[in-house]
């Protein structure tokens, strides 16, 4: 299916998250994006073709703050804004601390904030936006300060929808359970081959729902489970 975007929307894009969201930047190449890559300071990785890297660590909000006026100079005023950047790192009730909660609410929650709040202010007033948010529909007691980083990151996608309606729609996007495969016991010599190319699938999906909601033009609040899974809540215990 061939998905039409509005024109009101400028064809430049900021992803957190570095390569391995490199699908995202592929989709939105494709859709005749110019787009600005968020990546951590020395990683190494291989960059997907046409992104140009901008160098911040989510945790430090002092490189974070200046990340979209980077963004601005390199490409041009930004239209879409793809807060796909994560931290995930195991911790328990009892072994939670106060390091593990703040790097996990200043990466999953405070970036995409302040991203928003810059990304709003700089959008001409001629434009409109679209900001989407990587969601995790998961409660997880092994990884309790992600889980609540990311409980909080759909809150402050639904209330930026309602704040910066209707010029900027915010939306998110819940990958289902093939990236979640890290988190699972080894199957066998082959579980990680079969793991990788699900990966590749649910990451596919997750750029193909953020093109659709770049062309879903009243589309705000709103949360896209790409495989269909429902939240924990609706399922059977």
């Amino acid at each position: 299916m061939k998905f039409t975007i509005s024109d009101a929307i400028p064809r430049t894009a900021l992803v957190t998250g570095g390569a391995r969201h490199s699908a995202i930047v592929e989709a939105l190449t494709e859709a005749g994006f110019a787009v600005a890559l968020q990546c951590q300071p020395d990683t190494g990785d291989d960059l997907p073709a046409g992104a140009i890297p901008l160098t911040a660590d989510l945790s430090d909000e002092a490189q974070t703050a200046p990340l979209l006026a980077q963004a601005v100079k390199a490409i041009g005023p930004v239209g879409v804004l793809i807060n796909a950047a994560t931290t995930s790192e195991r911790d328990t009730w009892d072994g939670a601390t106060r390091a593990t909660w703040d790097m996990h609410i200043e990466t999953n929650v405070r970036a995409p904030f302040v991203l928003i709040q810059h990304f709003a202010r700089a959008l001409p007033a001629d434009r409109e936006g679209v900001v989407i948010n990587l969601l995790d529909q998961r409660i997880n007691p092994h990884l309790v300060s992600y889980t609540l980083s990311k409980a909080a990151l759909w809150t402050l996608t639904q209330t930026m929808a309602l704040a910066l309606a209707p010029r900027i729609r915010v939306n998110g996007v819940a990958p289902g359970p093939a990236l979640r495969s890290s988190a699972r016991p080894s199957g066998g010599p082959h579980q990680g081959r079969r793991d990788q190319t699900e990966h590749e699938t649910d990451r596919h999906a997750v750029a193909r729902a953020a093109i659709a909601i770049l062309a879903l033009p009243a589309m705000t609040g709103q949360m896209i489970v790409p495989d269909g899974v429902p939240p924990p809540a609706a399922r059977n215990p």
